[in-house]
């Protein structure tokens, strides 16, 4: 039984998400802690979503059965519930950016997301069923407020970075999610001039869809063009996901972020071996930045940032900041994913310099992700193919086949090419100068080698 994707547990709440499974997910989850830890305390939130109420009952009834003691949080953003888990486990009721028929259930211990050891666990308990234990072990429950605590945090971690906000103007689109309820209220309390969109609570997402591209984000966008706004911020539905738009209502990349970002909390280290670890799939723009500050950049498969700070730190680094596209971890604050904390850092450092003074050393090639079709069946065959063959036709400075094949160029152009983990393609990523030439000749090698697998 495969319940875990790369963030947690996801889908249609008829179909897979169930209460039934909420249940045993739940219960599972009790018990491997009870054998672990020979004492149990689970800190239990949700989103906005329609079915997030009576998952979240089913998990509790889950855990208490198992004999496990649990504390309701209520509504929360996810980094929220994953504060709360230090010291202690959590589970959070969320589908992230899913639509609003979908929910899901993400696992928390100490403020880290399970790891796949402890989701495999939970995955082979469910398979077996396991009863509950006896009715003189349950556990109990009860109710606890943290988004006061969660708040005051971010603001004291961000208040060591960048300026004061006052006279900033920030406009900020919660998409009806769970940011509502933490990145308005922090950067006015850094002392930001805050207009918020969509900061009603709503499971059904009517104001655009939970996931922020810069299609949904259109308004955003134009709202802040026509504004007299330094910069927006757009959020996914639980708020670990970050979109910056500039002045000018442009979405500013991904991995220019992750550039700027990376690069401050180098600076202003006092490490001697200061990491940053991001993904295979994330921009050479990251890997300049970090290394003219003085830092070297640690690559580990996406949906696994966790991973990657656990082998950096086995390997003598000194982990300073992880993120994969929209995803940050601030290992100062934490180890878990929080794009209200990413929103608070941002604004100060755009407060101290400019959002233009940012972006300005990073430089920006063009970038493009493209899927090439590859039934499931012949995926394994052609990307054991393109470790030889692609070298040998693109001529690289490196290559890298750690996690799919990535090479990178002396003109620090870059591509990737990897198995697509849940649909029939393999994806070829390139950022270069020339990208269409560079997407084009790298396009050709994996068709032929799918043709022949």
């Amino acid at each position: 039984m495969e319940l875990f994707g790369t963030a947690g547990i996801r889908g249609d709440v008829t179909e897979r998400v169930t209460p039934e499974l909420a249940l045993d997910v739940g219960r599972a989850a009790g018990l491997a802690a009870l054998e672990s830890d020979g004492s149990a305390e689970f800190v239990v939130g949700r989103d906005g979503r329609t079915s997030g109420q009576g998952l979240a009952a089913a998990v509790e009834a889950g855990l208490l059965s198992a004999g496990a003691d649990v504390i309701r949080v209520g509504v929360v953003p996810t980094p929220a519930l994953a504060f709360a888990s230090k010291g202690r486990r959590g589970i959070m009721l969320t589908a992230s950016h899913n639509p609003p028929t979908d929910n899901g259930i993400k696992m928390f211990v100490d403020g880290e997301e399970y790891d796949r050891d402890l989701e495999r666990d939970i995955e082979a308990r469910v398979e077996s069923e396991p009863s509950a234990v006896a009715w003189d072990r349950w556990g109990a429950s009860g109710t606890s407020g943290v988004l006061d605590d969660y708040r005051d945090a971010i603001v004291e971690f961000a208040s060591a970075h960048g300026s004061d906000l006052d006279g900033l103007r920030v406009a900020i689109d919660c998409g009806n999610g769970m940011s509502a309820l933490g990145t308005p209220q922090v950067l006015r309390d850094l002392g930001a001039h805050v207009v918020t969109l969509n900061a009603q609570i709503d499971g059904h997402f009517p104001g655009r869809e939970s996931k922020p591209t810069p299609e949904t984000l259109a308004d955003l966008r134009a709202f802040v063009a026509d504004g007299d706004f330094d910069f927006g911020i757009g959020h996914d539905g639980d708020s670990d996901r970050i979109v910056i738009i500039d002045a000018d209502g442009d979405v500013v990349h991904e991995d220019t972020v992750i550039a700027i970002v990376a690069e401050h909390y180098v600076r202003v280290s006092d490490v001697s071996d200061p990491v940053i670890v991001t993904t295979p799939n994330a921009s050479g723009r990251i890997d300049e930045r970090v290394r003219e500050a003085g830092g070297r950049v640690e690559r580990v498969r996406l949906g696994a940032l966790h991973e990657g700070i656990a082998s950096a730190r086995a390997d003598g680094g000194d982990v300073v900041f992880a993120a994969e596209p929209w995803k940050h971890i601030h290992p100062s604050l934490g180890g878990w994913i929080d794009g209200v904390a990413s929103a608070a850092l941002v604004a100060r450092l755009a407060a101290e310099s400019g959002m233009d003074s940012l972006r300005e050393p990073v430089t920006e090639r063009p970038y493009r992700k493209v899927s090439v079709s590859c039934p499931d069946e012949k995926k394994a065959v052609a990307m054991a193919a393109l470790e030889t063959s692609l070298p040998e036709a693109m001529d690289p400075e490196s290559v890298d086949t750690e996690y799919g094949v990535r090479l990178e160029f002396a003109d620090a152009s870059w591509t990737l090419v990897r198995p697509s983990g849940t649909e029939p393609y393999i994806r070829v990523y390139a950022e270069a100068d020339d990208v269409d030439a560079l997407v084009d000749d790298v396009t050709g090698v994996v068709e032929a080698e799918i043709a022949d697998a």
